[in-house]
């Protein structure tokens, strides 16, 4: 069976780009809500408001890709360029020094940066050039992939690599994968969340077993997901809540496939959380949920994955800590779970347990959560 994902249409094999091309998605605004931490303006609003619904970060309508952290911001514009703001104590934002920042601050000049990953809770951020080429920084104990763990507050290169391709930050662990196909990571490994069968850390890039049809990875706190190019979904790592999927609360070591199907499209993971999108447009939630995250309409933990309703129309889903939104096919955005610091989206207060429209717009493209705040693009 056949599927696309990311513009790649995978037909029981793929062919893997040369290298970590530019990326194709859409560029629009950039857009922000929920929680402004006090000290860090993580907003990117110049302020250190809170709002409970989206506002936009300043004017420009070119970032193609955004991800949000714990209390930091990372995003790339369509013209390379590479742009952090927020907390920066550890030198998470790649600027030269530990200075917080409530507004986009670009990093460095220059104008080959390709994609950006920040840990859902976590003080470091990785990047990928367009030359195929990894870099890192912030704290390090040992995800910064650089064989030690000495903390960068600018971009450090991991190994002279030219193949890297897909990124994903849980805490302190990192995970990526090549252009060839095969899967990386590194980091902590408390709970065996790295995938090397094994609760060892590592400081720079292990290959997660010898296959080379790795497609898609999502980390979150300390458990993963992944999709392989035949639509199968796998998961390692913690699993106190059932977030792998596997039908009990065992942790995994080793990649474990979650059921039988051949038909998983997207993965996100929240807080021991876990989210999925199917090639028919359902989606799917397990693990935690004590805010109604996983949109089941309570808060009761999962093991298996659970259809979210009946629609047939999801298009993305992005965990964040304790929420979740999701875009469907006509552009429209959704949120549920946690909603203290206004991270829904949808100026009411108290966690909502199903999800929930935010606003009436149609033109949202990406979706980003972080700590207790939210990040979305939109033409």
């Amino acid at each position: 069976m056949g599927f696309t994902l990311n513009g790649i249409t995978v037909t029981g094999g793929v062919t893997f780009q040369a290298a970590a091309a530019a990326p194709t998605a859409t560029p629009g605004g950039l857009w922000t809500w929920g929680m402004n931490q006090f000290e860090s303006g993580n907003l990117g609003l110049g302020n250190k408001t809170y709002y409970s619904s989206p506002k936009q970060v300043g004017a420009l309508t070119t970032w193609l890709q955004a991800s949000a952290a714990s209390y930091h911001g990372a995003a790339v514009r369509s013209d390379g360029t590479l742009w952090t703001w927020g907390r920066n104590n550890a030198g998470q934002l790649g600027l030269g020094n530990t200075t917080y920042y409530s507004s986009p601050v670009q990093v460095g000049a220059g104008t080959t940066w390709s994609k950006v990953a920040c840990p859902k809770w976590g003080r470091y951020t990785m990047a990928i050039k367009t030359d195929g080429t990894l870099w890192g920084w912030g704290v390090n104990g040992g995800n910064l992939g650089t064989g030690n763990f000495t903390y960068y507050s600018s971009p450090k290169q991991v190994g002279a690599g030219t193949t890297w391709l897909e990124l994903a930050c849980g805490y302190r662990s990192t995970f990526a994968i090549k252009t060839d196909g095969t899967l990386w990571s590194w980091g902590s490994n408390t709970y065996g969340q790295l995938g090397l069968g094994d609760t060892t850390t590592r400081t720079s890039p292990v290959q997660v077993g010898a296959l080379t049809n790795w497609l898609k990875i999502s980390a979150g706190s300390y458990h993963c997901l992944a999709v392989k190019t035949d639509g199968t979904l796998w998961s390692w790592g913690k699993n106190q809540y059932g977030g792998l999927g596997q039908g009990d609360t065992t942790n995994r070591s080793s990649p474990v496939q979650v059921g039988a199907l051949t038909t998983w499209l997207e993965v996100s993971n929240g807080y021991e959380s876990s989210f999925a999108v199917k090639t028919d447009g359902t989606l799917w939630s397990w693990g935690f949920n004590n805010y109604g995250q996983l949109g089941q309409g309570d808060t009761t933990n999962r093991s298996s994955p659970v259809q979210v309703g009946a629609l047939t129309t999801w298009s993305k889903v992005a965990g964040g800590r304790f929420h979740t939104l999701a875009i469907k096919t006509d552009g429209t955005l959704w949120s549920w779970g946690y909603n203290g610091m206004g991270q829904l989206g949808i100026t009411v207060t108290g966690y909502r347990s199903s999800p929930v429209q935010v606003g009436a717009l149609t033109t949202w493209l990406s979706i980003s959560g972080g700590g207790n705040w939210s990040m979305a693009t939109r033409s």
